[in-house]
This record gives C-alpha cells, sequence and structure tokens, in this order.
C-alpha cells in the first residue's frame, strides 16, 4: 500500500513528466486495439474466406505494430524515469533502498499504462470498425460479416501496454555506475545485433523463399525494415557518435553542439530512435507499394487494385502516424529535460539565441544520424522485394518520396526542438537551476 501511495503521489505532483509517456502508451493501445479487434471480428465469423483475411490483416500489420508499441513504450518509458535521476539520488540519500525505489517507479508505470490502456479503449473500437469497413470495401471481407470488439482486443491492448511500461521502467529504474552501465550497454548491442539480424533474415527470405509468391512477400519484406530499424535505433548512440565526429569545425555554437551530442548521446539518442523507425518504415512502405503496383498492372482488376493500395496507405499511414507522433512526443521529453543545462549556459553568459543556434545545429546531427539510418534499414526490403516481385535487384521506384519523409523527419524535428527549448529558455535562469 506504501508503494501504491508513492506511486500516486509522484504522478500527482510530477504530471507533466509522465505526459510523453501517456500519450505514447494511449496511442499505442488504440493501434494495437484496432488490429485486435480483426481477431475478435473472425472468431464470431463463419465465413471461412473473411476469416482468414481478417485473420492474415491482423497478423501481418498488427504484427509489425506490435513490435513498434513496444519498443515505443518502453522507451518514452525509460526516458521519463531517466530524466528523473536527481530526484531518485534525493531518495537514495533519504534512506530508500533500491528495491523501493524500483517498486515505486514500476508503479506508476503500471498506473499510467492502465490510465492510458482505458482511454484508448473508445479509439481503437472506433478505429477498427473503419478498418474492417475498408476492407469490406476492397473485397476482401464479406460486407455482412459483424464487427466485433472483445477480449482479445482488450487483452492486448492493455496487456503490450503494460508490459512494455514495465519494461521501460525496469530498465530504467537499474540504472548504475559505469562497471553495470558498461554491461548494458554489451547488452544493448548485443540485441541490436539480434535485431539487425532478423531483418537481414527477412529480406532473405523475401528474396529466395518467396520469390514468385506475389503479394504475400509483404509479410516478409515489411518485417525487414522494422526488424533492422529497430536494431540500428539501439545502436542510436554510437551512431551520433559517429556522425559527430564526422562534422568539421563550424562556428562556436555549432562546435558547442558537436561537443553535447558526443557528451550526451546517450540521452539524446532518444530523440534519434524515432527518427530511425520513421523513417524506415514510412520509405519502405511506399517503394514496397510502388514496386507491387509495377508488379500487378493488368493483372488485377482496377478498381480493387486501386482500393486494396488505398487500404494499404491506410494502414500504414496509422503505423506511420503514430511513430511521428512518438517522435515529436519523444524530443519534446528530452528538451524539456534539459531546462537546468540551458539555465547554466545562460548563467554563463549565453544568449537565447545562442542556445536556441546551438539546439538546431544539434537537432541537425540527430536529423541526419535518424534519415541515414531509416534509409539504410528501409533498403533491406526495398531491394529484395524488388527482386521477388519484379526480378530486378534495382526496382524503378518513384524518387519522390524520399526527400518527402526526410523533410518530413527534419520539420518535425526541429520543430519541436526549438520549440521546447524556447519554453525551456523561458524565466529566469536562476530559478531553473535551482
Amino acid at each position: 500500500m506504501i508503494i501504491v501511495a508513492l506511486a500516486l503521489s509522484g504522478l500527482r505532483h510530477r504530471t507533466g513528466a509522465f505526459v510523453a509517456t501517456f500519450v505514447s502508451a494511449t496511442l499505442g493501445a488504440a493501434i494495437l486495439m484496432t488490429f485486435a479487434a480483426l481477431l475478435d471480428t473472425a472468431a464470431g465469423t463463419t465465413d471461412t474466406v473473411s476469416r482468414d483475411a481478417l485473420i492474415l490483416m491482423a497478423s501481418v500489420a498488427g504484427g509489425w505494430c506490435l513490435l513498434i508499441v513496444v519498443f515505443a513504450v518502453s522507451s518514452t518509458m525509460s526516458l521519463s524515469v531517466r530524466q528523473r535521476s536527481p530526484e531518485m539520488g534525493v531518495l537514495r540519500r533519504a534512506g530508500a533502498t533500491p528495491g523501493q525505489l524500483t517498486r515505486m517507479i514500476v508503479g506508476e508505470a503500471v498506473l499510467v499504462a492502465l490510465i492510458a490502456a482505458a482511454v484508448a479503449v473508445p479509439i481503437g473500437l472506433a478505429l477498427g470498425r473503419v478498418l474492417l469497413d475498408l476492407l469490406a470495401d476492397t473485397g476482401q471481407v464479406t460486407a455482412s460479416v459483424g464487427y466485433a470488439f472483445g477480449p482479445i482486443a482488450l487483452g492486448l491492448g492493455f496487456g503490450v501496454t503494460v508490459l512494455g511500461s514495465v519494461l521501460g521502467a525496469l530498465l530504467a529504474a537499474r540504472r548504475r555506475p559505469s562497471p553495470a552501465r558498461s554491461a548494458r550497454g554489451r547488452g544493448r548491442v548485443i540485441a541490436a545485433v539480434v535485431l539487425l539480424a532478423a531483418g537481414v533474415t527477412c529480406g532473405v527470405l523475401t528474396a529466395t523463399v518467396m520469390k514468385g509468391q506475389g503479394a504475400a512477400a509483404m509479410q516478409t519484406a515489411g518485417q525487414a525494415s522494422i526488424w533492422s530499424a529497430a536494431g540500428l535505433a539501439l545502436l542510436a548512440p554510437w551512431l551520433l557518435r559517429l556522425t559527430a565526429r564526422a562534422v568539421p569545425r563550424l562556428s562556436a555554437s555549432g562546435d558547442l553542439a558537436v561537443i553535447n551530442v558526443r557528451q550526451q548521446a546517450a540521452t539524446l539518442s532518444g530523440a534519434v530512435m524515432p527518427v530511425i523507425i520513421f523513417v524506415g518504415i514510412s520509405t519502405a512502405t511506399v517503394a514496397m507499394q510502388a514496386i507491387e503496383d509495377t508488379a500487378s498492372a493488368g493483372r488485377v482488376r482496377p478498381g480493387l487494385e486501386k482500393s486494396i493500395q488505398t487500404l494499404n496507405y491506410v494502414v500504414v499511414g496509422m503505423i506511420a502516424l503514430f511513430v511521428a507522433i512518438m517522435l515529436v512526443n519523444t524530443v519534446l521529453a528530452v528538451t524539456a529535460g534539459r531546462r537546468g543545462e540551458f539555465a547554466r549556459q545562460r548563467l554563463a553568459g549565453a544568449t537565447p539565441g545562442q542556445t536556441l543556434t546551438m539546439v538546431a545545429a544539434e537537432s541537425a546531427l540527430l536529423t541526419v544520424t535518424g534519415v541515414g539510418s531509416g534509409l539504410l534499414a528501409s533498403v533491406v526490403t526495398i531491394l529484395p522485394y524488388g527482386y521477388a516481385r519484379a526480378g530486378d535487384w534495382t526496382p524503378p521506384v518513384p524518387a519522390w518520396p524520399f526527400p518527402l519523409i526526410a523533410a518530413i523527419a527534419v520539420l518535425l524535428t526541429l520543430a519541436a526542438t526549438l520549440g521546447a527549448t524556447r519554453r525551456a529558455i523561458r524565466g529566469r535562469a536562476i530559478t531553473a537551476v535551482a
């Protein structure tokens, strides 16, 4: 009961610190429930063709979403807890044991996750119905199939959201001095290698086993970019440092930005991870659909082909929108957590303009790292899928989506960072330091 009381007190007095986690968890749970509702619907129909289509859609698109949501919620929760390190230090000096702090943090994570999942129920309910209507409009599901939103949707929505939040909280709560931190760094690299290997494996399967299987090759091709993007996202601190080392000497603000990125790569990498996932998934999906349009031209009825294409874009658009919101959400959280740092710079003589210039330069480094890594992750999908569907490792893909997706990532990151920095440097610097 004491732990629950502490968790409730933390939520009441630090509402702003949990906003990023709450938003991420709510949107993630809503999308999970949207796809999981297709499984509830499939369980309630006797139409074999419709049931198979519903299960396939829930398994493929929902499977992609599952990985993204767990990654997003756990990383956002981990970031939120890391920003409370000074508070945790005070509690330790006051006599709190590591076990007590861990239970308090996990209790807060569970409460936030449960509230977020509850708020997501009506959103998932509505989106699931819209998705079923789209499936019916494209002829993949019989129009007479009744919509169901039941235990599978609720179980996955609540279960995955709570699990992701608890996982992030546990990882952050167990931060220790350098020996353990080095071990965690090795663990992170090992996890990244496993995810990258999974991505490459999916790409190989797409080009070999799935060759000649038609659009079904999307099942493995789509997963290739997701696994690869997640693996590169885990390597974000090291990728950031590599980018910073490659930058030549700039202005004073630019040099300070490079130094900050090198020294705070672990913290700033939280803003790079969603950029990698957003660019990787969006680029791979747009290219994959373009390849599919070319490969299936003339083989499918024009109206149905257009409808299926629309459905694919709607489904992936939902996932991309979630990742984009996660991007903005994380960038805001990372920047807001640097209020004290900005205040110390102002007390040392830096003007607000110099601080904003420094942050803009940091954002440039973050987006270059994120966009470059995301494009690399998309290649693991684009090349194998092009070979599987068109017999060409370099299939003709329109060039315009790539700069557009990169520009969206840059604008989202820069706007969120500068906006949060302007708010962070308002007021008296001495107050922010205190």
